[in-house]
């Protein structure tokens, strides 16, 4: 399939599939006339990719993910027992990161709660 029939079976920009092309996340084969040729595995790649990414991972660290993971009975799973760590400081950065935002909205409340009303 064309680039423009991968958009739509994942509904995902073709401006975004050609920037993961870029950051080597997807390898479409090239036809005779220099068209990208995507397979169906391709749309199951993008929906990972699109899935790490609402995840808050860089595309460098999907990069490294997306060849660990593998599809099993209960779900999907990573392959690669090395990056488990690596996952595990990402989610507690995010948590972190929360925490941090939570903070600053209850300041920003006990501003907005003294201040006259308007």
């Amino acid at each position: 399939m064309k680039i423009g029939e991968l958009s739509r079976r994942t509904g995902v920009s073709i401006r975004s599939l050609r920037y993961y092309e870029e950051q080597n996340l997807l390898h479409p084969e090239r036809m005779v006339s220099g068209y990208r040729a995507y397979v169906d595995v391709d749309v199951v790649r993008v929906q990972r990719i699109q899935a790490l990414l609402a995840a808050g991972l860089s595309t460098q660290k999907i990069e490294r993910i997306l060849p660990c993971m593998m599809l099993h009975r209960d779900g999907l799973r990573l392959s690669c027992a090395d990056l488990h760590d690596d996952l595990v400081a990402e989610r507690n950065n995010l948590l972190d990161r929360i925490a941090t935002l939570r903070a600053s909205v209850e300041a920003l409340n006990a501003i907005i709660s003294a201040s006259p009303v308007r």
